[in-house]
């Protein structure tokens, strides 16, 4: 007896009559309704979120920007939301949707409150504080929406963090390029004002410079009065005695004549002199005001160096008085001389007018001592100062360089930008991230991206059923002493070709009614196959191996692979002790072959898959194979086995 005739023998047993044939034809359809059925009502349920009641409450009651612009961006969003679709959303009263969210009447409720535009208006003020968002939520309703409420916050925030970031980086920007006009006018302003200063500082030079030359002759105008003043002193002494001595004089007029003229000369050289200073002095005080006002000076300026300046007016023009007043004295004396010679007689009567005279010109040559001493003092001083000042401008110059230097580096570190450019940096800085999405493959629908999960699980429940009406081991092929891997393959060639009929008209329900058309549709069927053909030999060899129990034992494996295969979130997300059953267990290989097969993955890892799945084959064949050794004795515990399903 071959294994075929065994498994044909088999076959035959099971379809003996119209109620069996039923039930094998219910046993080919069971991995089809699961998996179509499951399959069916999930397949694209994001597109029907239109149909999820949700409430909307308004509450914003407007703001008005920094700018002075109106805000109604709780409305914005509102509309927004309204418009989208998404849900079915109904715009009510936060009372109504409260009571809704708790009746069932509403999935979840979002409330956007009457402060949601003054909070975001407050970002361009010294008071920032956050915009909120109130998600109502009752998990009693369905935990999934409210996860999938959340994901609508999420983005509702991430919109409206958005349009403030842009809206606040303009404004940045805007004033950016404000500082930076701010900035080049400033280094303009600066550039002129360090050309003034060189201008300022070389008029100083020169201020410095007439100051020296007016030093140097003020001393001298005092070197000259102080020899004046002891001149007239002691022709003071010489003429006192005149009086008593008139008769004298008139021998001597002649000669007195000529050395009055002589002194007379010395009086107008001297007026002259300081009659010059006196010019000289109002000159270069009219030059200072016109240097200092090309300089550009200001007028608080040129009033404290006019000041030190003018301290020397009043002793010149003192000194000028006095030596004009000397100058015509001393002309008196000599015309008075002259007189003398004509006459004793007038020279008598003249005489004590002389002696005053003479007295009064000594008065003046000490005042003009006196002042040319001031003078000389005050030009000492205003050289002093017009040092200073060449040093004060020079520093001046040096800070009013370094001051363009500055705002012109200032000016150059900020880029130039047009509105467009504002605009462009504005929409990167608030949306600083463009994701754009690479899909090596790509499920068409959300039912597709379950089913390769799906479809491996209903193959393992379409083997788990086989079970019930097929015998692991047939009675008779043991009674017949056939080989053991003769009696395995036998036992199992039965419930694995009803498994390739379960897979093929899954596949095809799912392909052509369901729409989930395989990007490898022979390769998904043939590795399909070879799935059904492992479960298959794994539950046979649990039936044959422990009987009833291994057939409670297959539906606990089942739940165990459900959770640790990865086929609905990522298998890294289990509990770490369950890895090992990850790895170990053949449906999570079953999963990933079908996402390569069905997605156009990778053909390396699904030979590694199928690799996986004919190990698992073969060793449960081959335990069922030392399973038929063992039976081929009969016990106790076999005729009369302790638990019957």
């Amino acid at each position: 007896m071959t294994s075929l005739r065994i498994a044909w023998t088999e076959l035959r047993r099971i379809t003996a009559g119209r109620m069996p044939k039923i039930a094998v034809l219910a046993l080919i359809l069971i991995p089809s309704l699961y998996a179509g059925l499951y399959l069916y009502a999930n397949h694209d349920p994001y597109a029907r979120l239109d149909q999820v009641p949700a409430a909307l409450v308004m509450a914003d009651t407007g703001a008005t920007d920094t700018g002075g612009k109106e805000m109604e961006t709780g409305r914005k969003v509102a509309d927004n939301l309204l418009d989208s679709g998404d849900f079915d959303w109904h715009e009510v009263a936060l009372s109504d949707a409260e009571k809704g969210v708790k009746g069932g009447d509403y999935d979840f409720a979002l409330v956007i409150p009457k402060e949601f535009s003054s909070s975001l208006s407050s970002v361009g003020t010294d008071d920032p504080h956050q915009a909120r968002i109130r998600l109502i939520t009752n998990d009693a309703n369905s935990y999934l929406s409210t996860t999938i409420a959340n994901t609508v916050v999420d983005k509702v925030r991430d919109a409206v963090a958005s349009e403030v970031s842009v809206e606040a980086s303009r404004t940045f920007l805007v004033g950016l390029a404000d500082v930076r006009s701010g900035l080049v006018e400033g280094a303009d302003g600066a550039a002129q004002l360090r050309d003034g200063l060189a201008t300022a500082k070389a008029g100083a030079a020169q201020v410095g410079k007439g100051a020296n030359q007016l030093r140097n002759g003020t001393r001298q105008l005092h070197d000259g009065a102080g020899r004046l003043a002891d001149g007239l002193g002691t022709m003071q002494q010489k003429v006192a005695p005149l009086p008593a001595s008139t008769r004298k004089l008139a021998d001597g007029a002649k000669q007195v004549a000529d050395a009055d003229q002589r002194i007379a000369d010395v009086g107008d050289r001297v007026s002259g002199v300081v009659s010059e200073i006196d010019q000289q002095y109002d000159a270069a005080r009219a030059d200072l005001v016109r240097q200092m006002q090309q300089d550009g000076l200001t007028e608080a300026q040129q009033r404290r160096l006019l000041r030190i300046y003018d301290r020397l007016g009043a002793p010149i023009r003192k000194a000028d008085t006095a030596a004009t007043d000397v100058r015509d004295q001393l002309d008196k004396l000599a015309r008075g001389a002259r007189d003398v010679a004509n006459g004793a007689d007038q020279l008598a009567a003249a005489m004590p007018a002389l002696v005053d005279g003479v007295s009064d010109a000594r008065k003046g040559a000490d005042q003009l001592d006196t002042g040319s001493g001031k003078l000389a003092t005050g030009a000492g001083d205003l050289a002093k100062g017009a040092g200073d000042l060449r040093t004060g401008l020079k520093k001046l110059h040096r800070g009013a360089t370094q001051l363009h230097t500055g705002l012109t580096d200032g000016a150059e570190r900020i880029p130039a930008m047009d509105d467009a450019t504002r605009e462009a940096i504005a929409d990167t800085i608030g949306n600083p991230v463009d994701i754009r999405s690479t899909a090596q493959t790509k499920a068409s629908s959300y039912g597709a991206g379950l089913a390769p999960f799906f479809l491996a699980l209903a193959t393992w429940i379409g083997g788990y059923v086989l079970f019930l009406l097929i015998r692991p081991l047939s009675a008779r092929a043991l009674a017949a002493n056939q080989t053991p891997l003769r009696v395995a393959l036998g036992g199992w060639y039965t419930p694995a070709l009803i498994g390739l009929v379960q897979v093929s008209v899954m596949i095809a329900i799912v392909a052509l009614a369901l729409g989930i058309e395989p990007a490898n549709v022979v390769g998904t069927w043939l590795f399909l196959i070879l799935c059904s053909a492992c479960f298959v030999a794994i539950i046979h060899m649990l039936n044959a191996l422990l009987g009833s129990p291994g057939q409670f034992l297959g539906l606990v494996f089942m739940v165990l692979q459900l959770v640790t295969s990865g086929g609905t979130f990522p298998w890294q997300t289990i509990p770490g002790p369950l890895y090992v059953f990850h790895h170990l267990l053949p449906m999570s290989y079953a999963v990933d072959g079908l996402r390569q097969l069905m997605y156009g993955g990778l053909d390396a890892r699904v030979l590694a898959d199928v690799l996986v799945l004919l190990a698992w084959t073969a060793v449960a064949l081959l335990i069922t194979s030392r399973v038929a050794r063992k039976q081929r004795v009969w016990t106790p515990k076999r005729v009369k086995p302790e638990l019957v399903l």
